[in-house]
This record gives C-alpha cells, structure tokens and sequence, in this order.
C-alpha cells in the first residue's frame, strides 16, 4: 500500500496541495503513514514530517461532540434537554431568514420561506449534533466587533423549522461548544483535553499551537487571507473561530495524523466495550447511528455517515462508515465492519477554496485503501 500512497500523494502536490499526511490503521495496527510536500514553501524547504502540526477545521466538531457525549454519559446532561436550559439567552420566538452564504459574497441562502416562527427555547443538543436545528449554516461574525459576536448567535434567527431539513450548521457547534463550557464551568480548551486529548494521549491536538512555540517550519500553512492580509500559518484558517480567539466548538485545533488516527481508533474500539474513550460504548453506538436524513445526506451525532451517493467520496467505503471532513482538506473514516481508520490531512486551501480537487483526490484515496 505504501507504494500506491505514495504515488497518489505525489498526483496532488502543489495542484491540490503543497503538505499531506495519510494515516492507516486496520485491526489496530498502523498498516501507512506517508508523509509528502513542505508545509510552508514560501518561508521554509521543510519537508512534511508524518508529525506535520494540520489545522484539522471541522474535525474539531468531533472533539466538541465527543466530550459532550462524555458528559450525557455522566449523566451531566442529556441528548433531548432544551439549550435553553444550559444557556438561558438562547430563547423567545425567532423568525425563519435566509442567511448569508459563505460561498458567495453578498448571495444569501434560502432554505424555507415559512413565516411561521420559531421558538429557540424547545431546541435540543440532539439537534445540534445532527444538524437539524433549523440555525443558519453561517454568518459572517468575524466582520463585527467580537464583543457583539456572542449576542449576534444567541439572538440569531433561523433558517428552516427544527426537524424538517438536514442543514450543516457550524452556529450549531459554536453554541455547542458554549454549553460545554457552562455545564463544566471550565474553558472549551480543558473540557476537550479533560475528556477527550488528556484520556488518549493525544498530545500534539491543540488550539492556537503558534502561540506556544516560536516559528516552527512542522505547521502547515494554509490559506493567503485578504481580511487579514497574510498567508495564515499556526493560526486558525476559519475566520469565524479566529474572531473567537482561535477558540471554538466548530474549528481551531491542530494535531497530527497520527493522533487523529488514534481518535479514530478510540472511536472503533469503544463500539467494542474498549479503550479509554469516556462514553459508554451504548452512546458510541448510538452517535454512529442514523439519526437524521436528508436526500443524500445521512448523520449520526457529531458524525457523517455513509452517503449512498455513488458519485461521492465516501461511496467506496463499507455500508457501516462514519467520518468528517475539514474545510483546510483535512479527513476522518471509520470502518467498523474492515477494522479500518483513515486519516488524510493536507492543507488544500494553500491554493484556494475551489473543493474539486481534494473531493476527487479523496475518492481516490478511499478507493485505493479499499482495493488493497
């Protein structure tokens, strides 16, 4: 296999990416890692090590769901209790809006044209953690002063009826991570390491990883950001979290592919009764069951499942698969029914936001780990 990563990594240096890291585990053991490129050609010829520091974007929502389900096994809270109830703000009836789109400056996204108003203090964590809220999938809070960021969610109007749509929503998993931080009483950075990075040994997944080491060539740069008028290195690419300190329940930690992998493998082997992952294995079970659908979209608690679209890049995955993937082109599979974990982290962003690329790059890699 190590000869066929290698080749496939090579196809996408500096035309997907200018950093990747593949990470392989089957049974437990480490069957790959390949390491290829340089984290930060325009300031370092580094080559990318296999302990290259990724900021992994959307991955951080399995953190934030993880040690929610530790707490819901705690019996601290439960998947069904009103947001409202940890945080009071978020209440009274709100009107349903189309939101800005994140993929097109100045268009705005319409999901349901109802009038009928929702009342926020009747949804739920489970909510959340499916994406069927009915909150916008965005809104550009890094273009308001941060002082007025925190008002702007919990008063935020919603885009559809809870229940009746399947809507990505990283305003879900910023109020997520808030409610973690007030069931706790304790900073989302020591809930995450409480209940999740500290358990496993996950020593390198961190927020704002810059900010404890001088310049480091073994952190892959991302994106050359207009707003804040650099190429982003050892801060976090989503804009949203880095107007939240670099900070957040959706984005913000960095880690290693191995160490994602052994998240992964945490994951597999607490549906088994084992390992150290503090949920009961009954919650692991149930996070990686189907809870919502829609069209082709299909999702656990925190996790995407399996997509039946035969065209998509998790189509060549067993029946049973669950992941993420990140924005920055960061991703995460879990086979329970092969034993098999894959990790992919590379920093596509560095050449634009245009996804084509790491989506057919991806395809590839889940194809090739599954004909081996």
């Amino acid at each position: 296999m190590r000869y066929a990563l290698n080749t496939l990594l090579k196809e996408g240096v500096d035309t997907v990416y200018t950093a990747a890291v593949v990470h392989v585990r089957r049974e437990g053991d480490i069957i790959a890692e390949v390491a290829i490129g340089y984290p930060n050609p325009e300031a370092s010829r580094s080559r990318t090590r296999r302990d290259t520091l990724f900021d992994v974007a959307s991955l951080t929502k399995l953190f934030t769901a993880t040690a929610f389900l530790a707490l819901v096994t705690r019996g601290d809270v439960h998947l069904d209790t009103p947001i409202s109830s940890i945080i009071p703000e978020f209440s009274g009836l709100r009107p349903i809006q189309p939101y800005e789109d994140p993929t097109q400056p100045g268009a705005m996204v319409t999901i349901s044209t109802s009038d009928v108003p929702v009342d926020a203090s009747k949804v739920t964590f489970r909510q959340l953690l499916t994406h069927t809220s009915g909150l916008p999938a965005w809104r550009p809070l890094y273009q308001m002063p941060r002082e007025k960021i925190r008002t702007t969610v919990l008063a935020t109007s919603f885009a559809y009826s809870p229940g009746t749509h399947v809507v990505y929503s990283d305003i879900g998993f910023i109020l997520l991570g808030w409610a973690l931080e007030a069931l706790t009483g304790q900073p989302l950075t020591e809930v995450i390491a409480q209940y999740v990075t500290r358990p496993l040994g996950l020593t390198s997944v961190q927020f704002r990883p810059v900010n404890r080491s001088p310049f480091n060539p073994n952190i892959a740069a991302t994106e050359y950001c207009s707003w804040r008028g650099r190429r982003i290195w050892g801060e976090v690419h989503d804009e949203n979290a880095f107007a939240l300190g670099g900070i957040s329940g959706h984005a913000g930690l960095f880690g290693t592919a191995r160490d994602l992998g052994a998240f992964g493998q945490a994951w597999l082997d607490r549906l088994r009764g084992a390992g150290n992952l503090p949920l009961s294995p009954s919650w692991a079970q149930e996070a990686v069951r189907e809870q919502a659908t829609e069209e082709k979209t299909r999702r656990g608690l925190g996790w995407a499942l399996r997509s039946p679209d035969p065209n998509g890049y998790t189509y060549p995955l067993g029946e049973n698969a669950f992941g993420h993937t990140g924005f920055t082109g960061t991703s995460l599979f879990i086979d329970p029914d092969r034993q098999l974990v894959i990790v992919a982290l590379t920093n596509r962003v560095y050449f634009g936001r245009d996804p084509e690329g790491i989506l057919r790059w991806r395809r590839k890699l889940h194809e090739l780990v599954y004909s081996e």
